[in-house]
């Protein structure tokens, strides 16, 4: 089993930037493959970034160029680093863990873009 615990969220400017932890306990972190994903309000959960259990990223198209997904394995932390962020990107953004037999997430930590 995994849990994980998100942090970092907040209230930002259009153009800033936020640094997203998501720290994992329970089972072997560098077996997973973590992501993160974000959810607005009437709208569809959606994949933000993934990076693979050999460090292999991948970024939806919206965020590419601008976020950025690491992870910690000897701290057991994965983060996602948010630039140049806009108004769309405001959601409730949940850390995720794939598993071989089942996925885990976060509570899930609120970012909001606005002026």
């Amino acid at each position: 089993q995994v849990q994980l615990v998100e942090s970092g969220g907040g209230l930002v400017q259009p153009g800033g930037s936020l640094r997203l932890s998501c720290a994992a306990s329970g089972s072997i972190f560098s077996f997973y493959h973590m992501g993160w994903f974000r959810q607005a309000p009437g709208k569809q959960r959606e994949l933000v970034a993934r990076i693979t259990s050999g460090a292999v990223t991948k970024y939806a198209d919206a965020v590419k160029g601008r976020f950025t997904i690491s992870r910690d394995n000897a701290k057991n932390t994965v983060y996602l680093q948010m630039n140049s962020l806009k108004p769309e990107d405001t959601a409730v953004y949940y850390c995720n863990a794939d598993g071989t037999v089942r996925s885990y997430w976060g509570q899930g930590t609120q970012v909001t873009v606005s002026s």
